[in-house]
């Protein structure tokens, strides 16, 4: 036997053991989980369309809401989640075996609007800033609603939302509070108070109090139905009567990791790495530069999480701080990486989804394709002899070589997997009788064995070759995309046509080869004169 078979064959083997390592459980060597992931429609999941609240969405800024939730998912790890836009203003996403389907529907749907807002003090004005807790309303915030696209904070920019607020003034009235007309109910609440307290009163109205002991309670006060400072009755800024100033968007953000931190470190906060090169992070310098001392208040889709006062001059990054367990702070740090949302969503409708497939409709199918299996390897063996013997283990190792890249990587497997995975075993097999029909043809032509082995690989592999690369151009165009309209059906399909396509070059003409090189070393020329090779 030939030195480079011998070391091909350790290769083979080397790579057979490797492989049945990882496609038998509780393997602990690669530091992460090694298991199959399987997709919506075999495992089951939930769907939840969902729709924009803004009722003149542009065809833009839903094409934007599905990449953001796609990254938004894929920080999940989600296996194989679908995302795709249904209509003009609803979008679906489909989560196949999500643990907590609630509070992954939270995170996906929060618009994550960042902003840091100015909170500093103004000259000659002692009212307090809004806590933690309430919703304040913003100049940026007003932009959004009028479908203003997002820019960097300016001294220009600052002038013209400050207009525009003033503009606004009257027509956010109803919605908006403000500290006059707060102090403007506080009489009339103590009025109130005053006359339901009078013994008098009660006296005349009820002059047989006396012998009713257990007189009833008054009746507590109606709540207002959105308080100030509550997401329908944001406040304005007490010193001006107008919206805050945001002074950076999280836009300005390169990076956003959840971590532990705060005083002690023993608090979760969410540390942010500014993106230098961009304008507004430059603003957010300058801010905080200028401005040391004075609050600085983080405020997330309106609601202000903390106001903590500058220390000095930030040009790289800071913490967001706000009582954060370690799952909010998680989450935070997903969406500030993914974006926000350009507009607000509502769900339309959610449902549990089944698999499409059940338990004994898996174990039928896994049935079916070995009993299938099967017959090709007996065809093979029949038609082809020890030709169809060495063909059938290159097959095996076929099978092993993707099952454990499926498991690695990891690919899910939905039915559109499985339908790629497949075709390509349709190519591989392929690819080993085109091989054999060119050395039978040798044999026919009065070759010896070796030799018409040598050519029968050497002919057919220009052809296996061509064939299998434009068929991976094609995969590679389905996956690309597949990717860009969040079709993730279609990229499961290509990512196991091109996984298999690639193998196959391997097992087909190396594989098969390395196999019958070793036979023709043991059996040598009589394997020709008795016709082990179905020639």
């Amino acid at each position: 036997m030939q030195r480079e078979t011998l070391g091909w064959l350790a290769v083979v083997i080397a790579i057979a053991a490797l492989c049945t390592y990882m496609i038998l459980p509780n393997q602990g060597l690669f530091g992460r989980p090694i298991e199959v992931r399987l997709g919506l429609d075999i495992q089951g999941g939930v769907r939840v369309l969902m729709r924009a609240d803004q009722p003149d969405v542009t065809p833009e800024q839903m094409s934007e809401v599905r990449r953001v939730i796609d990254r938004r998912v894929n920080a999940l790890g989600v296996a194989e989640p679908i995302v795709q836009t249904a209509g003009s203003n609803r979008i679906i996403v489909e989560l196949p075996g999500i643990q907590n389907p609630d509070a992954a529907i939270d995170l996906i749907r929060q618009t994550a609007l960042l902003e840091f807002v100015d909170f500093s003090a103004v000259a000659g004005c002692t009212a307090p800033m809004p806590a933690p807790g309430t919703y304040i309303l913003t100049n940026r915030q007003l932009e959004l609603r009028q479908g203003a696209p997002e820019t960097t904070p300016t001294p220009e920019a600052a002038a013209t939302a400050e207009a525009t607020a003033e503009s606004t003034a009257e027509a956010t009235a109803e919605v908006v509070s403000t500290p006059e007309a707060t102090a403007e109910a506080a009489p009339t609440a103590e009025a109130t108070a005053e006359v339901m307290s009078t013994p008098e009163a009660t006296a005349e109205a009820a002059p047989t109090a006396e012998a009713t002991p257990t007189a009833e309670p008054a009746a507590e006060p109606t709540p207002e139905p959105n308080p100030p400072g509550s997401k329908a009755n944001p406040l304005l800024n007490p010193c001006t009567n107008l919206p805050f100033n945001t002074v950076m968007t999280g836009a300005g953000l390169r990076d956003a990791q959840a971590r532990l931190g705060g005083q002690g470190g023993t608090q979760y906060v969410v540390g942010f790495e500014l993106n230098t090169g961009s304008p507004e992070a430059q603003a957010f310098a300058a801010h905080t530069g200028a401005n040391i001392g004075q609050p600085l208040a983080i405020v997330l889709d309106g609601e202000v999480l903390s106001a903590p006062i500058i220390q000095a001059r930030l040009d790289d990054g800071g913490e967001i701080t706000g009582n954060f367990t370690r799952e909010e702070a998680i989450a935070l740090a997903v969406q500030l990486r993914s974006g926000a949302l350009p507009v607000s969503l509502s769900i339309e409708s959610r449902e549990q989804v089944g698999a499409t497939l059940g338990a004994e409709s898996v174990a039928q199918a896994v049935r079916a394709g070995a009993l299938g299996i099967l017959t090709i390897f007996i065809f093979l063996i029949v038609y082809y002899r020890i030709g169809g013997v060495a063909a059938a283990l290159a097959l095996i190792l076929f099978g092993m070589i993707n099952f454990a890249l499926y498991k690695y990587i990891p690919v899910t497997l939905t039915l559109s997997a499985i339908t790629g995975f497949l075709i390509s075993i349709g190519s591989a097999i392929d690819g080993n009788i085109l091989i054999f029909e060119r050395v039978k043809e040798e044999l026919r032509n009065g070759r010896k064995l070796n030799k018409a082995v040598e050519l029968g690989f050497s002919r057919a592999w220009a052809t296996i070759r061509d064939s299998n690369i434009s068929t991976i151009l094609i995969a590679l165009i389905l996956y690309f995309f597949g990717g860009q309209f969040g079709a993730s059906a279609v990229r499961g399909f290509a990512i196991t046509l091109i996984i298999g396509l690639v193998i196959n070059l391997f097992t087909a003409v190396i594989v098969t080869r390395v196999f019958l090189n070793v036979i023709l070393a043991i059996g040598g020329e009589r394997l020709a004169r008795t016709n082990l090779f179905g020639q």
